[in-house]
């Protein structure tokens, strides 16, 4: 297996976005779905940074007893309460009211804020394999990968799997993933069983296309270990992909922002103490560099 590029702002100037819609309905609509009763806050996270990347419209599907506050939270965002357990989690019957908001959207974003992993997968189960739209599976949601590693090949490559290395090392049947060379090994290996690009990483961020292609993303400092980090990566790409771009590219463009907007960060208040809800507004920023 070849070196992943490497990618830089000149390799990213060279593989320019496609310039912006000029109304909210050109620019897409996502659906993020997940949270729980004592996790509405990844739902914020996650489509703040999605508006901020560019998507058009957003809505949210999460447990109806913090739909209320979470749009008050997210003025311009749809929130859908949906139906939950006595353990504050979406209940099975979530699962077709979801499928029914999809059918209208560009695309989803399932797992932020979901808190238990048999939990995930069983109800993602009854979601993703009815979905005809693109698809962005985040944090827990994984899990439902682990089960079914076939679970995306109906989407035909439309799905960009975002993975911390635990997660990467889960989906891969491993216990630990040692080094980057491992972590690498295990994403290309992902992608090519799950036909999904994979986004994963820590402080190297790489991305690995189903074909084989792979791309390294470096920099963005400690500071983006902090909590809900990882929402707000999930989002950037979900806003790129929802906004018409391809899976690949939504990926390595989400991962090289998600980094630079860390540095952004970091240089304003230092390499650790900022706090994940601070990175959605430097997104906007980072993109108008790049362009």
């Amino acid at each position: 297996m070849s070196g992943p590029q490497v990618v830089t702002p000149a390799v990213l100037r060279d593989w320019p976005l496609a310039e912006p819609g000029s109304s909210k309905d050109s620019s897409g609509e996502l659906l993020v779905l997940g949270g729980s009763a004592s996790t509405p806050g990844a739902l914020r996270l996650a489509g703040e940074a999605a508006l901020r990347a560019g998507a058009g419209k957003l809505a949210m599907a999460t447990v109806a007893s913090t739909a209320a506050s979470l749009g008050v939270a997210v003025p311009e965002a749809q929130v859908v309460g949906l139906p939950e357990d006595g353990d504050g989690s979406l209940a099975p019957a979530a699962a077709d009211l979801a499928v029914d908001r999809a059918a209208s959207t560009g695309a989803v974003l399932a797992g932020p804020g979901l808190m238990d992993p048999e939990h995930a997968s069983s109800l993602l189960a009854s979601v993703l394999p009815r979905l005809e739209v693109a698809v962005v599976l985040d944090a827990l949601g994984t899990c439902y990968l682990t089960d079914h590693p076939e679970g995306l090949h109906h989407l035909d490559g439309r799905a960009v799997v975002t993975a911390n290395p635990v997660e990467v090392a889960r989906m891969s049947g491993r216990e630990e993933l040692a080094d980057d060379d491992e972590l690498l090994e295990a994403a290309v290996g992902l992608a090519a069983r799950c036909r999904a690009v994979v986004l994963a990483g820590a402080a190297t961020k790489y991305v690995a296309a189903p074909d084989g292609r792979t791309w390294a993303i470096a920099g963005g400092g400690p500071g983006l270990g902090v909590s809900g980090s990882g929402d707000v990566q999930a989002g950037i790409v979900a806003g790129l992909l929802v906004r018409g771009e391809e899976p690949v590219k939504a990926a390595v463009w989400g991962a090289h922002v998600h980094a630079r907007a860390g540095e952004q960060l970091a240089g304003r208040v230092g390499q650790v103490g900022y706090l994940a809800r601070e990175l959605p507004e430097a997104v906007s920023a980072v993109l108008l560099a790049l362009r």
